[in-house]
């Protein structure tokens, strides 16, 4: 009975994982989540169960509402602003396959998206993702969120207008022409030329939950933006581009920077990971994550990139 379960179990893991970083931007809590559904499922009698895959991604979802409910008070404590925990991964790697490339092969887990479901309540995301990413019916969501049916309709709605927001994901070639323009622009230290590679309506979102240098709040618009990286270029010295590897986060270019301690009158460098989303052929988002805590889960899928 109990390897009949595994057995069915590990044929969804890979899509649970999914599931569940959609709807809370964790990989530890997907995980979580991702293992206390197997736990039910093996207290479970797999005769009674009809359809196991909309089964497992329900109970994901009633799983991942508790998570998301205690991340939100989380964040009335937290320092700065609060990005999803990144999927990092070399170029062109060859290692076997991980379930959490699921993650990063779709379009709807980069980070502009993540960052615009974090923007919803609890409820609005799980009816949202629930319904429109997974095709749940949406009687079985307003179970999860203990709601009428016709309420469960109304949340997906109301997070749909929001998430319309969010701008459609770059080509490759555009996302790595943008950002390879951006990065020369760094390297050569010209303000202009970091301005011109930057959206007029760029902005900047840092995550260091207190424990490095980064803006606290959002900046916006292209010449603050450009100002404030080429300030972090001063503090940090050469070595913070030079020594800067190309990796896939959330599976667009970005870059990883595995940490240097003080030298020579320049400041430590502490590992962090950058991001861009591409608008229109230039960066119009920056992502600056230096939360150790969050690096380290987010690099579950390349552990040596940060050792």
């Amino acid at each position: 009975m109990l390897e009949k379960s595994t057995a069915a179990f590990e044929e969804h893991r890979a899509h649970l994982l999914a599931v569940a970083y959609r709807l809370t931007g964790s990989i530890a809590d997907s995980e979580d989540a991702v293992q206390d559904a197997w736990l039910r499922l093996a207290g479970t009698d797999l005769a009674g169960i009809r359809d196991l895959r909309a089964w497992l991604t329900t109970v994901v979802g009633r799983l991942c509402l508790d998570r998301l409910r205690s991340a939100a008070v989380r964040r009335e404590t937290y320092t700065g602003q609060w990005l999803p925990e990144p999927v990092v991964t070399p170029l062109g790697s060859s290692a076997p396959r991980d379930p959490l490339d699921e993650i990063v092969r779709d379009e709807d887990n980069r980070l502009a998206a993540l960052v615009v479901l974090d923007s919803l309540t609890p409820a609005q995301r799980i009816a949202f993702v629930l319904h429109d990413a997974f095709d749940i019916p949406f009687d079985d969501i307003a179970r999860i969120l203990d709601v009428a049916v016709p309420t469960a309709r109304q949340l997906a709605s109301r997070a749909r207008r929001t998430v319309s927001s969010a701008p459609p994901p770059a080509s490759p070639a555009e996302h790595e022409e943008a950002v390879g323009r951006l990065v020369a622009a760094f390297a050569a230290a010209d303000i202009d030329a970091v301005v011109a590679a930057l959206h007029p309506d760029a902005r900047m979102i840092g995550d260091a939950g207190g424990t490095a240098r980064t803006a606290l709040n959002i900046l916006v618009g292209a010449d603050r933006v450009a100002r404030f990286f080429l300030g972090l270029l001063r503090l940090h010295g050469a070595e913070a581009l030079t020594s800067s590897e190309p990796v896939r986060v959330n599976g667009e270019l970005g870059l990883l920077h595995r940490g240097l301690p003080a030298a020579d009158g320049r400041a430590a460098i502490p590992p962090r990971v950058s991001a861009w989303t591409v608008r229109e052929g230039r960066v119009w988002a920056a992502y600056d994550m230096a939360n150790p805590v969050k690096l380290r889960r987010g690099i579950l899928l390349s552990p040596g990139l940060f050792e």
